[in-house]
């Protein structure tokens, strides 16, 4: 099962040159979803070939400029390219005020509903369950209401072994049984166990969008033992006091966090515009957590 993010944007308030306000594509299973959607969004998914029109749920974590300024554009955009299909929007409430009266003053009638589920950033709630996964809020510590997301894939059907079930001659309308952990009866009574027909599935895969926060315990429950963690890192441990008081995180702390909470992958975005280049914050969460990575825009990271 396809599992993977690309990141669109990973500067934090302030875009600079080659990094570009929050943002991120994330496909499973050959559906798309949008994490935050600041500027450049657009721009940033023609560049790395991401098709605005299978996007049909976007996250917006909180309503800091550099997490939503570019959604406007891209629900126009989608309009006037004949979308008719409903799009889904999770998001504070306050965002459906702003984009109605944007929408309003353009005098634009969008013509496909849009679709909103608003969040509580006091508590954990499942936004979204589909066939492939369930996607729910992470509540977070920030200046203003936030949350992450944790998308968490579903336990896919065992595998059968079929060459084994051939040669018994297992009934085809008995496949779907077997696969779902039944086990076999013949025609003349024998009974064969499940796992001698079958495998058990790959362990179901896990990703952490854990938005704008400074370093808090309390959500490092729910993403224990997740298989690829995002975290923000806006400011090297130097500047931890600059953190605190803008309610983020460092480099050093998103690598704790990692460790702490089991995560087997780590990814660090939304970087101070005041670092030039990465290295630094990369070496800094590496020497707590080695497998760290950073959330370089136009890569695309495979959730395995």
């Amino acid at each position: 099962m396809k599992f993977e993010v690309t990141i669109l944007g990973s500067s934090s308030a302030t875009p600079i040159f080659n990094r570009n306000p929050t943002s991120q594509a994330v496909n499973i299973n050959d559906r798309w979803y949008l994490i935050d959607c600041g500027e450049s969004t657009q721009q940033q998914m023609l560049r790395f070939d991401i098709k605005a029109s299978k996007i049909d749920h976007i996250f917006i974590s909180h309503l800091h400029g550099d997490h939503y300024l570019g959604l406007v554009g891209l629900l126009s955009s989608l309009h006037l390219n004949g979308r008719i299909k409903p799009l889904h929007i999770y998001c504070p409430a306050h965002l459906k005020e702003i984009i109605d009266i944007q929408l309003l003053y353009s005098e634009t009638t969008i013509q496909y509903p849009l679709e909103y589920r608003f969040t509580d950033a006091e508590k954990v709630e499942v936004l979204l369950d589909n066939q492939d996964i369930t996607v729910e809020t992470i509540p977070l510590n920030h200046r203003i209401a936030c949350t992450g997301f944790l998308f968490k894939e579903k336990k896919r059907l065992r595998k059968l072994m079929k060459e084994k079930i051939e040669r018994l001659g297992v009934p085809i309308p008995h496949y779907s049984a077997l696969k779902k952990g039944e086990d076999y009866i013949a025609p003349n009574g024998d009974v064969y166990k499940n796992d001698t027909l079958t495998t058990d599935s790959s362990n179901p895969k896990s990703y952490a969008y854990c938005s704008d926060t400074m370093y808090d315990e309390r959500y490092f429950k729910q993403i224990s033992d997740v298989t690829m963690l995002y975290h923000e890192a806006t400011f090297l441990d130097n500047m931890l006091d600059r953190a605190l008081e803008t309610h983020h995180t460092t480099a050093l702390q998103a690598g704790e966090i990692a460790l702490k909470v089991n995560a087997k992958r780590l990814l660090i975005g939304h970087f101070s515009a005041r670092y030039k280049t990465l290295n630094e914050l990369l070496e800094e969460a590496q020497s707590v957590f080695k497998d760290t990575e950073l959330a370089i825009e136009g890569r695309t990271f495979i959730i395995e």
